[in-house]
């Protein structure tokens, strides 16, 4: 986890409903440094996102995507500690 104000700068599109403009449009904009290569990869791979979030060592990072999917980004000592019931459930 990074802290606040670490970013590191890339293109994203902006969604329509989300789009001031009323259009889908692509914009520059800062992404947490230590998951800029993660946000990077999914849009890549054909997943738009549409937030992303680290934690900033205060909570799980969040990452949202245009389909309504969402990753959660935790740590692996928090999953070894969940039960399997809220794995699934979130």
């Amino acid at each position: 986890m990074c802290e606040w104000g670490n970013e590191k700068k890339t293109w994203v599109r902006i969604p329509k409903p989300l789009s001031h403009t009323g259009f889908a449009r692509w914009k520059r904009v800062g992404i947490d440094a230590c998951i800029a290569s993660l946000v990077r990869a999914l849009r890549n791979g054909g997943i738009k996102t549409t937030y992303s979030c680290c934690g900033h060592g205060k909570g799980d990072g969040l990452i949202l995507c245009e389909d309504d999917r969402a990753f959660i980004l935790t740590t692996r000592e928090k999953l070894e500690d969940a039960d399997e019931k809220t794995i699934l459930l979130g």
